[in-house]
């Protein structure tokens, strides 16, 4: 059982961060009662849209009670004719939200880059439509990860995902380039999600207060976005500084020319 082979998608959803050993003591503990999806390890290769004035996720990290974003995923690296899904995630409040269709990588790139149209016709088409229609938006950056996945042995709609070694860039926006990336700063361990219909089992609401293993606000995009505005600033204050250092040498020299000068006015 899997995500990959769903597309509409209405459930609560919560995040966590794990340090290697909170993931090991947990894992054993919920193993009784989770089964490990069939597809294992598997990565996650995504390329998130937004505006050309990044309004999508910087409404997100305001933490509003509505949010949306549009991705293109595939599971591994694709080639031409792998399928891939195109994505709107829509959190209101804190259920989530996710419509999705499954095209070739050629399809799904024609209709967002030619507006050339796939064969297919469905609602959830219509409504990347109107998306597409409202935002304009374009390719921003590409996130993978190693993703390993369970759901319920007993309620087959609980799923816990982890995923671990998260990377991102901002150039090579193509699925075929590969899923390298740089890491995200300050980031190590495991994200963990807990997806379900429906309020969390008692016995996996015992087992997090016993590890005290709390909820967070985590955004892989997100945490690219403000990443690249840090490393912005930095690079920004970086040429600051040089041009003040330059300046400053420039004026030392000046006034040593100067001082010659008089110098030899003076002989």
């Amino acid at each position: 059982m899997g995500d990959k082979n769903n597309n509409v998608f209405e459930r609560i959803e919560k995040k966590y961060l794990l340090s290697e050993e909170k993931f090991n003591l947990l894992f054993q503990k919920i193993e009784p009662y989770m089964t490990i999806d069939k597809f294992g390890l598997h990565t996650i290769c995504n390329i998130y849209y937004d505006t050309e004035t990044f309004d999508l996720i910087r409404n997100s990290i305001e933490k509003p009670s509505y949010k949306e974003k549009f991705r293109l995923r595939s599971y591994g690296v694709p080639g031409e004719d792998s399928m891939v899904f195109l994505e709107i995630k829509k959190k209101y409040g804190r259920t989530v939200f996710k419509r999705r269709i499954s095209l070739s990588l050629n399809e799904a790139e024609d209709y967002l880059e030619r507006s050339i149209k796939p064969q297919k016709d469905s609602q959830i088409l219509r409504e990347i439509d109107y998306f597409i229609k409202l935002y304009n938006p374009i390719k921003k950056v590409f996130i993978a990860y190693d993703r390993v996945a369970l759901f319920g042995k007993e309620d087959e709609s609980l799923r816990i995902t982890f995923d671990t070694d998260i990377r991102s860039r901002t150039h090579n926006l193509d699925l075929r380039k590969g899923d390298f990336g740089m890491a995200i700063n300050n980031f190590s361990g495991y994200l963990m999600e807990i997806k379900t219909s429906a309020s969390l089992p008692l016995w996996l609401a015992r087992i997090l207060s016993e590890l005290e293993i709390y909820p967070d606000s985590f955004s892989k995009y997100g945490s690219v976005y403000k990443q690249g505005l840090i490393n912005e600033r930095l690079f920004e204050q970086s040429i600051h500084e040089e041009l003040d250092e330059q300046q400053l040498i420039s004026k030392l020299n000046s006034s040593t020319n100067r001082r010659n000068i008089k110098c030899l006015q003076a002989s």
